[in-house]
């Protein structure tokens, strides 16, 4: 299925089951399909790393990304996420789709993730908290987790305003970074504080890639 078309993906991913009951203090927002399909097109199309590739999908929650990436010929994806609950929508979607290619760890990415993963994935994909309010940091701590993991590249989504911050960052840790597409995110009324029926947020969605070291730069001459 690695050639499927946009529409068609979009189409499966509105059919993954999402939070019955979001919880406030994770920033537990589900990824909406018409965006997660268009993240992982615009990576398996405009930049191959996705197909036969080792995925890390953080902050899967209940799954939309990795459940997109496997359609998409990932060679394999596994999702992290803190909220067992949240892994088990997420078991039950790789179920209900009989998906063979995904599998879930559950963890605290913001503290630490095992070192045995440092490293050890082609790509990773997320849809992290925006570090709001009592989660002020925490897009940053998602940022610099996702990097210890990947060889090759990042894409994520992140709040337009805090776009010159990350793009910093980034340089900051020797990685490059880019804006594939500014988005709107549909943020609809999951909490009893939420006063309006839905929120337009802008996001970016960003690749985040590794410079070349000096010698692999000589070995390209």
């Amino acid at each position: 299925m690695a050639s499927i078309k946009l529409k068609v993906l979009e189409e499966y991913l509105q059919e993954v089951d999402i939070f019955e009951n979001p919880k406030v203090h994770l920033e537990q927002y589900a990824t909406m399909p018409h965006i997660g399909a268009r993240m992982l097109h615009t990576i398996q199309s405009s930049f191959h790393d996705i197909e036969g590739k080792l995925i890390a999908d953080l902050g899967c929650g209940c799954g939309t990304l990795s459940v997109g990436a496997a359609m998409l010929g990932a060679g394999f994806c596994i999702g992290f996420d803190i909220d067992i609950d949240a892994l088990s929508v997420f078991r039950s979607n790789v179920s209900e789709f009989e998906l063979s290619n995904v599998d879930a760890v559950q963890c605290d990415i913001a503290k630490c993730l095992p070192i045995c993963w440092k490293k050890q994935f082609d790509t990773v994909i997320m849809n992290p908290p925006f570090g709001t309010k009592h989660n002020r940091g925490m897009d940053m701590k998602f940022l610099r987790a996702s990097l210890d993991l990947a060889t090759t590249s990042v894409y994520s989504l992140h709040k337009t305003s805090t776009r010159e911050h990350i793009f910093l960052k980034a340089a900051d840790w020797g990685v490059r970074a880019q804006v594939l597409a500014e988005l709107r995110f549909d943020l609809p009324a999951s909490y009893k504080f939420h006063k309006k029926q839905s929120v337009d947020i802008k996001v970016d969605f960003v690749r985040f890639w590794f410079q070349p070291s000096v010698k692999e730069r000589k070995n390209d001459r």
